[in-house]
């Protein structure tokens, strides 16, 4: 999988222009704060996830004063051409295509531009709440396996359907509501069941390179308490239910009618993280922690490597900024071979091998005009 150009029109701060990396070495994206730099990270990681990983909503993503934002991307995977877009907007419904189809579920674009992210945000990953470690696994499986990724879809379905309905209920169980929540609930018992479950086996599937990953990470730079403790790393998937999820949805019914929310499923499901027995997201240092939330990524490129048989296009958001040059080299000497675009406000630690170097403001105000979807 190789990004061949990226094109954008009126995407925060661009109005137009083009992006050309080098197809499979690591492109080393330069210029002062705030010229755009992350920008086009975030715009091929849009193309690859269907948002912001910088938490922005989508409005925020569209130039001020425009109507929609364009991201277009010339791929090649497997040797075949490959052509990715997407329009958001600021009103109404934004769009995706891949080869000039309409996708309709977020699974065909992870599929199309499968994507791995690092940047200063992922520390939240750990000191942040549970959405952030769910969004982890969720884009991970959605990356990693098509059935998944349906179940994926139908439970956002399915508790957006059921939200409405305890919204409209206004805490009364009418014979209308009850028999519709039974519909519901029978469905969100089955996709949930079944996310949860994909959630479990992939935490299982991580955590031994996790582990790694820490290992050698942690022990790159300078000491922290838990390098020791490596080997104790524990990643578990904790569901916010016990037994049948059915019988957990029922017993809820009345709490989820009188707040108007569902207060049960995999919505409410975490994962714990620890290091040395201890809570990670409380009782580890910050240095542990931002080793912990790149041992977690960098776990997830690895796995994506071995069962898509490639590694997913690779972006590393200044993450040498918040790093000693040590664990910089560490990082980038266990990816696995693929192409990288890295942004960086500092310089590259030694040895690290770069293909191309670009400066952001030689493209910005670009000639290249996307068309609308």
């Amino acid at each position: 999988m190789s990004l061949l150009h990226l094109y954008l029109q009126d995407f925060r701060l661009f109005v137009a222009a083009r992006f050309d990396p080098d197809p499979v070495g690591t492109t080393v994206i330069t210029g002062p704060n705030g010229t755009g730099k992350t920008t086009l990270l975030e715009a091929v990681a849009y193309l690859g996830t269907q948002r912001s990983f910088r938490g922005a909503p989508r409005e925020a993503m569209i130039r001020a004063g425009g109507e929609r934002a364009v991201i277009r991307a010339e791929l090649v995977r497997d040797g075949l051409p490959l052509l990715v877009e997407a329009e958001l907007a600021a009103v109404g419904k934004s769009r995706a295509q891949v080869n000039r189809q309409a996708v309709r579920t977020r699974r065909d674009l992870a599929d199309a531009v499968p994507v791995t992210i690092f940047s200063p945000e992922d520390l939240g990953i750990v000191q942040g709440g549970p959405a952030r470690r769910r969004d982890l696994l969720d884009d991970a499986l959605r990356m990693l396996d098509p059935k998944a990724g349906a179940v994926l879809d139908e439970v956002e379905r399915v508790l957006r359907q059921r939200a409405a309905l305890l919204r409209q209920a206004g805490g009364h169980l009418r014979p209308d509501v009850a028999s519709t929540l039974e519909v519901w609930d029978d469905r969100l018992a089955d996709a949930g069941g079944a996310l949860a479950e994909a959630r479990q086996n992939l935490t299982e599937d991580l955590e031994p390179r996790v582990v790694e990953s820490y290992r050698i990470l942690a022990g790159a730079g300078p000491a922290v308490s838990s390098v020791a403790d490596a080997t104790s790393v524990g990643v578990t998937y904790r569901r916010g239910w016990d037994g049948p999820l059915a019988v957990a949805l029922s017993a809820a019914r009345a709490d989820d009618l009188r707040r108007a929310v569902s207060t049960v499923g995999p919505h409410r499901d975490d994962l714990d993280l620890e290091l040395g027995g201890r809570d990670a997201r409380v009782q580890a240092s910050q240095g542990e922690q931002r080793c912990l939330a790149l041992a977690l990524r960098l776990a997830v490129h690895r796995l994506a490597t071995e069962r898509l048989g490639a590694a997913p296009i690779l972006l590393l958001d200044d993450v040498f900024s918040e790093l000693d040059p040590d664990r910089s080299r560490a990082l980038v000497h266990e990816l696995p071979p693929g192409q990288t675009l890295l942004t960086t406000a500092v310089p590259l630690p030694d040895g690290v091998s770069v293909a191309t170097v670009f400066d952001v403001r030689s493209i910005t105000g670009g000639q290249q005009n996307p068309r609308p979807l």
